[in-house]
């Protein structure tokens, strides 16, 4: 039952790539998944969400390692979540159709004034939260009959707000986005030190740089795992691409952003539907 076509991956167009990571659609309506196969995966990520629940919903588990956030609110029908500093792990009691909506925490701030700090290791209701505007759009986003509605709803609710801003960045992975994001803190503002450019990326992006460099070389690492198709993987040479200090670092890091060692996650990713998160972005 892996890699069913009603879970996808929606990439934007570049219009949008510096504001929007990518939307995630799950529909497991008919596909009659057990209580396991119904578990869910995630890792500690630098983006913000919103989660709208058109059918089911999810509940936080108690898992070592794994994040449970102190507000949860996973019910409401529209929720909006992260930056998380530690992996998720979630069950859907039932069946499910859910469209997650993934965005650069800076773009985020910059396009609803909400302070992005609130929001560290939290889910709250998204009429706890948004600006008018927003609400009034997600609940339109909520009424639509089909992803592919909402796909253009988002597109055209978000475009001219993002192009106002005249912010057009591309598209990038994780590492050049943190690097883009020391850049523009060393020289948009009086105040230099080391201080001031850590208090900046914080209220931008919610984290500090040491972690925004953790989950840049974590993703940097995923990707080169993935190109190995399966095969065989030199952890150490991984460890020294991907520039961790060495496979012990690796090791220690991986456990930390995801709960598991590199190999046991590889494993797991080929072979365990409540991976599905993990394989979208790995195919």
């Amino acid at each position: 039952m892996l890699d069913d076509p009603r879970t996808a991956l929606w990439l934007p167009p570049l219009a949008l790539a510096g504001c929007v990571r990518a939307a995630m659609l799950r529909d497991t309506r008919g596909r009659g998944l057990d209580a396991a196969q119904r578990e869910n995966y995630f890792p500690a990520t630098p983006l913000v969400s919103l989660v709208w629940w058109h059918e089911g919903g999810s509940e936080w588990l108690a898992t070592p390692g794994f994040s449970v956030p102190p507000a949860v609110q996973l019910q409401a029908p529209i929720v909006v979540g992260g930056p998380f500093t530690l992996p998720s792990h979630t069950r859907n009691p039932g069946d499910i159709h859910a469209f997650k909506l993934l965005l650069l925490a800076d773009a985020f701030v910059a396009l609803t004034g909400v302070a992005v700090d609130r929001l560290v290791n939290r889910t709250v209701d998204a009429r706890e939260l948004l600006p008018p505007d927003w609400l009034d759009w997600a609940q339109a986003m909520a009424a639509v009959p089909d992803d592919a509605a909402r796909l253009a709803l988002l597109e055209a609710f978000l475009l001219p707000r993002w192009q106002a801003l005249g912010d057009q960045r591309p598209g990038q992975r994780y590492a050049a986005w943190t690097e883009a994001l020391a850049l523009r803190a060393a020289t948009s503002a009086a105040g230099r030190s080391l201080r001031q450019l850590e208090r900046r990326i914080k209220a931008w992006a919610g984290l500090p740089m040491r972690e925004l460099r953790a989950v840049s070389r974590a993703e940097r690492a995923f990707y080169a795992v993935a190109a190995a198709e399966g095969g065989p993987v030199n952890w150490a040479d991984i460890a020294a691409e991907s520039d961790y200090a060495d496979q012990p670092h690796l090791c220690r890091e991986t456990r930390r952003l995801t709960g598991f060692s590199p190999e046991e996650l590889r494993r797991r990713i080929a072979a365990e539907e409540s991976f599905w998160a993990y394989r979208l972005w790995r195919d």
